[in-house]
């Protein structure tokens, strides 16, 4: 994958997340559930990221992979070229 990963979207998806409870975010870009792993990182350099909501609360969740601010959004989707 080159260290660079997969876009997984091209906008953020909002969840409800629940305080206490773990989240493992898609760092490759691969997985079909957007934007949680789903195992699709298996043989690259990729690893899924823990998230643990600290309150319940609707969450942002970034599925470009570029932000800066993992594994919120942070509005880089915006600057992906289009094609």
């Amino acid at each position: 994958m080159s260290g660079t990963p997969e876009i997984g979207g091209r906008r953020p998806i909002a969840m409800n997340v629940e305080a206490g409870k773990s989240y493992w975010w898609c760092a490759c870009g691969r997985s079909k559930a957007q934007p949680f792993c789903d195992g699709s990182h298996k043989g690259t350099e990729f690893s899924p990221r823990e998230f643990k909501a600290e309150k319940s609360e609707e969450a942002w969740f970034c599925t470009c992979k570029r932000t800066a601010n993992q594994p919120m959004c942070d509005g880089s989707h915006k600057k992906l070229a289009t094609t």
